[in-house]
């Protein structure tokens, strides 16, 4: 299936010199201070706030990858649900890579369940592809990779949708379809604007939770940012430290 060809044949052939925290795929930027805020309602009239916000941080990821720090925080009433600090980094080509998360579940305030982290490269997890440099329709692939507890994977189904949310119409927009083959029922709709990222996504099996754009701030242009230097010969790139690192991503 593309989605196994697609993440294993890079992986074979990628280190952790082949990847940059500075993320500009059109689909997903990442410059740090950027932010958006997303409303997620439910129809049983649950209403949640969803704070993602690009952080100056990267962290060494355990297969090798330096990746950016993105936390995702989820309130609900002003009370904390949940707080995550997702890692990402891009690699030569422009694929954007989910490398893992650290997350955290709260109730009345207090963590209770950090279900759902994981690390590429701990334990046999792998990272996977969250945006793919040159999307097309039907093209699938895997976005994350920890057996029995992170298996997310998606498809291109358009690049030429509209979505209507309360930051405002968009065209031209990438339509993907997200599943996740540990639930079977669960279906989700992505729609992604250009220069802008994710602005809504829609249950349409196993829930009916919808979660809209409300707000977006565009972080300033670093300074300098980690990056891969095209014009660096080949031994002055970090390589991995041994080839489980190349296998693990």
């Amino acid at each position: 299936m593309l989605c196994g060809a697609l993440v294993a044949c890079a992986a074979a052939f990628m280190g952790p010199g082949d990847f940059t925290t500075r993320i500009d795929n059109p689909y997903l930027p990442m410059r740090p201070g950027s932010r958006w805020v997303y409303r997620e309602s439910d129809a049983d009239g649950s209403v949640q706030r969803v704070v993602v916000k690009v952080t100056r941080r990267t962290r060494l990821i355990a297969n090798g990858v330096r990746a950016r720090v993105v936390r995702d925080t989820v309130t609900e009433r002003g009370r904390l649900v949940e707080d995550t600090f997702d890692w990402y980094a891009q690699d030569r080509a422009g694929n954007v890579w989910y490398m893992g998360e650290d997350t955290t579940e709260y109730e009345d305030g207090k963590p209770v369940s950090k279900a759902g982290s994981w690390e590429a490269g701990v334990d046999g997890a792998r990272a996977g592809i969250v945006m793919l440099a040159r999307p097309r329709p039907g093209r699938e692939y895997r976005q994350e990779y920890y057996e029995g507890e992170a298996e997310d994977r998606a498809r291109v189904l358009s690049l030429d949708d509209q979505a209507e949310v309360p930051a405002g119409h968009y065209t031209r927009v990438l339509t993907t379809k997200d599943w996740n083959p540990l639930e079977p029922d669960v279906l989700e709709y992505k729609l992604y604007a250009k220069g802008v990222g994710l602005v809504l996504a829609v249950h349409v099996s196993g829930g009916s939770e919808r979660e809209e754009l409300v707000r977006y701030r565009r972080g300033r242009r670093a300074r300098s940012a980690s990056s891969i230097s095209k014009r660096a010969p080949a031994s002055s790139r970090s390589a991995p430290k041994s080839s489980r690192s190349r296998a693990s991503l």
